[in-house]
């Protein structure tokens, strides 16, 4: 079961970037035992920019570093897909696909499209200005969004957040589906669901999906409206289609009181030396930062 270990990344009121949040835990191995954790800060204005934190993994215990005096990518231009805010997803190598926010319509609050930046000498640069996925007649509710994306069987494979309607201005409902791609920027895709919607929910986000063997192991965050996020497990056997086990002791629920005590979501799972660790958010979409629990 997951024992939870507390807050490890907070916001930094010094860091114009970060006066609150930290959304979308997203981690990159670096040399030895340190990582660096990808994930989304915001503003005075409440603008989502990316940046990171350095930490530190000894035997059970993640020990936050440094944190980036400037985030690596901003929002992008006026009217772009990603004018008001881009939180991280997923990062593979140099390529990183990242979340962009935009206000939406008079009929919709919002879209959630995603968005791919390429690392070149530590800084980081849009491929496109453009969305990595365009609407189809399939997938045209303007959220198409927060990949996850690994290399698997000779081939790129993605794991995304896919719009199936609005049932109202404020509330869409999603799930999760699949893609692939010989080189990680061209996909291809068909609107494929991997994970569904159990009744009652409105939502699946972030999925995090790695190998484990002969199966395909994704941790994923679902929503109902009546108890908010809670974080849920699925296997697979061939990465197209997952089954959900809402039983098991890899879930993780709310605590009884304190940062998570209203919803845990947007969980990001590695391992590090044989050991299993799980970094995500808590209450408002992670107002408080980034905690983390170990597997044991």
């Amino acid at each position: 079961m997951w024992y939870k270990k507390g807050l490890i990344i907070t916001p930094d009121k010094s860091l114009w970037w970060n006066q609150s949040h930290g959304m979308l835990p997203t981690v990159q191995r670096q040399e030895g035992n340190t990582y660096k954790v990808f994930y989304s800060g915001r503003d005075k204005n409440n603008v989502s920019h990316i940046g990171y934190s350095i930490v530190e993994v000894n035997n059970n215990t993640i020990t936050e570093i440094s944190k980036s005096n400037q985030p690596i990518l901003s929002p992008g231009e006026r009217g772009c897909f990603d004018d008001n805010g881009v939180t991280p997803s997923s990062i593979l190598a140099q390529k990183l696909y990242y979340i962009g926010w935009n206000s939406g319509t008079t009929t919709t609050r919002m879209s959630l499209i995603m968005g791919m930046a390429k690392e070149t000498d530590g800084k980081y640069n849009r491929v496109s200005r453009a969305p990595l996925m365009p609407k189809t007649d399939k997938e045209p509710f303007g959220i198409c969004t927060a990949p996850f994306v690994i290399q698997d069987e000779g081939k790129y494979k993605m794991w995304y957040v896919s719009g199936n309607r609005w049932i109202d201005k404020d509330l869409p409902e999603y799930d999760i589906k699949y893609a692939e791609s010989n080189d990680g920027y061209t996909w291809k895709r068909n609107a494929t669901v991997a994970v569904p919607l159990y009744k009652g929910e409105t939502a699946l986000a972030r999925p995090c999906v790695f190998r484990n063997g002969d199966i395909l192991e994704m941790y994923f965050s679902y929503k109902d409206p009546a108890i908010g996020y809670r974080i849920g497990y699925a296997t697979s056997q061939d990465g197209i289609t997952f089954t959900r086990h809402e039983d098991s002791d890899q879930c993780l629920s709310v605590s009884e009181s304190g940062w998570d005590s209203e919803m845990v979501e947007y969980s990001f799972v590695f391992e590090h030396e044989g050991v299993r660790f799980m970094l995500y958010n808590g209450n408002t979409y992670g107002e408080k930062g980034i905690g983390y629990a170990v597997w044991g």
